[in-house]
């Protein structure tokens, strides 16, 4: 069989060799020439799948290594299917990663909000966490949050209170003091009648903005449009004590440098882009195909992943709890490194649109992948439980050392 695959996923000869020959192109580029030929196709975000590039495919499989599926037309796919399946075809077979990178995004909102709560000298305990959709990642975030002490306010239209906890209306998720996305991409001229209403595409606009506490917190990982990002530009410039952390943009990879340089912090799409997250995503991937092709699965992710660069911390009897959370926590993932290489690599691109589409994608092509936070081993005095209560709440692997 013939694989064509983006460049950028990570582990593919290791997972997929047994299946044929891989030829990998650039995501973001990739034409229908590319898949002429192709039986599987492997893809991220960067791809849109649609008509234009796999009408003259005789793909048998498609995979996209990511949690959305916003960049696959679903709809064309499913009547592509209904069309093989009256000319006795095989039907192509789809599959996405859901929560593969669920952990990393976790991580991402934990760094952030730490960098937030330092610069206005608080601690977790002191705020409140609107959390708006409440998924894979905002169900983890949200018991990650819970489990420090922050007071949680959850909205998710789609989500029963008895599977996910107490949920609150989005006017009161937006009156928190952080208010996190976790939503995916969707339309209201692609979603049935009865759903409209719950269309993300500018959730969060100039007035849902306005709801907002003057200097409030708004952190988006999850999709650039769900966000009206000239609106928030906007809500910046009138109210100058509140904050944006955006990792996803409107347009990408061309960017509002004026938007990015009112933000506190500014990333370049890798909220995501933990080692165990993306190679997760390339696992899941991976057992789809081999349950599509009626193929055993030989290849396990534990079997390919590194011993992490960080693999234990040690604290005093004499750490302070926030502090030992803030040192944790970013030792894990610091996010402020990824915020000035971003500003200093395309701040320099100003007035070059093409030059700002490329660096924008290489910074991601080119990212060191972190490892998630349970990866780290922390080792606190007997004494401390505090600390090994606090430590463990934020996820990591606490052991209590020697007598």
């Amino acid at each position: 069989m013939q694989i064509v695959a983006d460049e950028n996923i990570p582990l593919l000869e290791q997972f997929f060799n047994e299946f044929g020959d891989i030829r990998k192109v650039s995501g973001r580029t990739m034409t229908a020439e590319d898949v002429q030929d192709a039986d599987i196709l492997l893809v991220r975000s960067v791809t849109k799948v649609d008509e234009a590039l796999i009408a003259k495919s005789p793909v048998k499989f498609i995979g996209t290594c990511t949690i959305g599926t916003d960049h696959i037309d679903l709809k064309y796919l499913d009547a592509l299917n209904q069309q093989r399946n009256l000319d006795n075809e095989q039907k192509i077979a789809f599959s996405s990663a859901p929560g593969c990178n669920a952990e990393a995004v976790v991580d991402y909102v934990l760094s952030a909000v730490s960098v937030l709560i330092d610069k206005r000298d608080q601690v977790f305990q002191d705020i409140s966490v609107g959390i708006v959709g409440v998924g894979n990642v905002g169900l983890r975030l949200r018991r990650r949050l819970e489990a420090m002490g922050v007071t949680v306010l959850a909205v998710d239209p789609f989500k029963d209170s008895e599977e996910v906890g107490e949920l609150s209306s989005l006017d009161e998720a937006l009156a928190a003091d952080v208010v996190s996305l976790h939503i995916p991409l969707t339309f209201a001229d692609a979603m049935a009648s009865e759903d409209v209403e719950h269309a993300t595409h500018h959730l969060i606009n100039a007035q849902r903005l306005a709801q907002m506490k003057p200097n409030a917190c708004l952190i988006n990982s999850c999709r650039g449009s769900v966000l009206d990002n000239a609106a928030l530009k906007e809500h910046m410039a009138q109210h100058t004590d509140f904050e944006g952390i955006i990792d996803v943009w409107e347009g990408e990879p061309n960017l509002d440098l004026q938007l990015m340089n009112r933000c506190m912090l500014a990333t370049p799409h890798i909220a995501g882009y933990s080692l165990d997250g993306k190679m997760r995503g390339t696992e899941q991937i991976y057992q789809a195909c081999c349950q599509t092709f009626g193929l055993p699965i030989r290849n396990k992710l534990a079997q390919l992943l590194p011993e992490p660069s960080i693999k234990k911390i040690k604290f005093g009897d004499s750490v302070p709890v926030h502090q030992a959370l803030r040192t944790a926590i970013r030792a894990g993932y610091e996010i402020r490194v990824d915020d000035g290489i971003m500003r200093s690599t395309l701040l320099r691109t100003e007035g070059e649109p093409e030059a700002m589409r490329t660096k924008f994608d290489l910074l991601r092509k080119n990212y060191p992948l972190r490892r998630d936070i349970p990866t780290i081993r922390i080792e606190v005095p007997s004494k401390r439980q505090d600390l090994q209560h606090a430590l463990e709440a934020a996820g990591f692997d606490v052991r209590l050392g020697k007598r």
